[in-house]
């Protein structure tokens, strides 16, 4: 018979068993009040593993008294997805189908396209978790008809209270009586770094090993050296390159080198790479251009070398950027273009612009002092908008200055 991990076998059936989240499931928690007033609607759950997305959505099946099926988004198809909707007319599905699909960004967009069509006529109410941002990788139609859950890391002392009943279960099961004092039970829950499944199977591995009382030397003898819940491929991973452009944007070269060490010593030197490519032209831009060359440079020596010497470039890199001045402005001016143009603003250019025009009325700048004659250049609907402000930078001020004596006080 296979062992069922003690982490399933001490899975909360109710939320006052819940460990963590108390923003969600807590007395005062957004899920205990939507599940209080009898109001289940489709729900998206993200954040970490082993923060309780699984067990929650049993316990709201439980509550309302729905078939719950569940199905894993790396393995099922659109077939599997049909299978469950048949159910809804028969008995099995009387008062109606929960679908819990696991890891939802797995599944591509025409299958959530198919997951849609079934929950706006009303044959399943979906429970979607994943531990990337949903915005990010879920359709947006389904996001729109959802709520949407963040679950976080679970603290140490909390996870301590699943840690007590873990190894009262087991002394139960075994007929034994080992003892750990909160210390240990504390260090447990650190090693387990947010996650309350890890926490668990660490407890149970100390457990086997002990004699009469877990020590944290075997919990360590246990467990490899850990820098924390890194997941590639969640929103730890996220989080933590989300911290190291926070940092950098705020000037702190102390903290933006602390998380590029989580991250490169997590083992994703290509992403730490990448998002310090993005700050140097999101956060320091131009205030100073160089910098976004400078970065290239120290990233593709990084990639070359690879670790542990990819270290030497990046924190070179990571310190640097977060000693330069800062400027937004051009990312500020791209997202209020984009806004218009979202909105359908724009569709009709000057004509003077279009080569079907023959570019008929065309001045050509060069052609003019200073290499600038005034001239149209947005379209009609949109001809004295500005999206462009010079940030009070030397770099920016100084070109604000030049553009006002070539074109006068009117920028247009």
């Amino acid at each position: 018979m296979a062992h069922q991990p003690i982490a399933d076998r001490l899975r909360p059936t109710k939320l006052s068993e819940m460990v963590g989240q108390s923003h969600l499931f807590g007395k005062k928690g957004v899920i205990t009040k939507v599940l209080e007033q009898n109001h289940l609607t489709n729900m998206i759950f993200y954040g970490p593993p082993g923060t309780g997305k699984t067990t929650l959505a049993g316990i709201i099946a439980k509550i309302s008294g729905m078939e719950l099926c569940h199905l894993n988004a790396t393995t099922a198809t659109t077939a599997d997805v049909k299978e469950v909707i048949a159910k809804s007319g028969s008995l099995f599905g009387q008062d109606g189908i929960l679908l819990y699909i696991d890891e939802i960004q797995y599944f591509t967009k025409k299958q959530q396209q198919v997951l849609l069509e079934y929950i706006e006529n009303g044959q399943i109410t979906l429970i979607a978790s994943t531990t990337e941002n949903p915005y990010m990788y879920v359709y947006n139609a389904i996001i729109s008809r959802s709520m949407v859950f963040e679950f976080k890391a679970v603290a140490p002392e909390e996870i301590c209270t699943a840690l007590e009943r873990g190894l009262r279960l087991l002394n139960e099961e075994h007929g034994t009586d080992r003892r750990a004092t909160h210390e240990v039970l504390l260090h447990i829950a650190r090693c387990g770094a947010g996650d309350v499944r890890r926490s668990l199977n660490i407890l149970e591995s100390a457990y086997f090993t002990a004699d009469e009382e877990l020590t944290i030397e075997a919990v360590d003898s246990l467990t490899p050296r850990v820098i924390g819940n890194f997941d590639k491929s969640g929103t730890v991973h996220y989080d933590l390159l989300s911290c190291l452009q926070k940092s950098i944007r705020g000037s702190d070269p102390d903290a933006a080198i602390f998380y590029l060490a989580k991250i490169l010593e997590g083992g994703d030197l290509q992403g730490a790479c990448r998002r310090l490519l993005v700050i140097a032209n999101e956060d320091i831009g131009l205030a100073y251009s160089m910098a976004s060359v400078i970065t290239l440079s120290c990233v593709e020596s990084a990639m070359r070398v690879g670790m542990p010497e990819a270290t030497l470039p990046l924190s070179h890199a990571a310190t640097f950027l977060a000693t330069c001045p800062k400027s937004n402005s051009a990312h500020l001016a791209y997202e209020a273009a984009k806004a218009d143009v979202l909105a359908g603003k724009g569709q009709t250019i000057p004509s003077h612009l279009r080569p079907s025009d023959r570019f008929d009325g065309y001045k050509y700048p060069h052609d003019y002092p200073g290499h600038y004659v005034k001239q149209q250049y947005l379209p009609d609907d949109l001809k004295n908008k500005k999206y462009y402000e010079y940030a009070e930078n030397k770099t920016e001020q100084a070109a604000k200055a030049y553009w006002e004596l070539v074109k006068g006080k009117d920028r247009h």
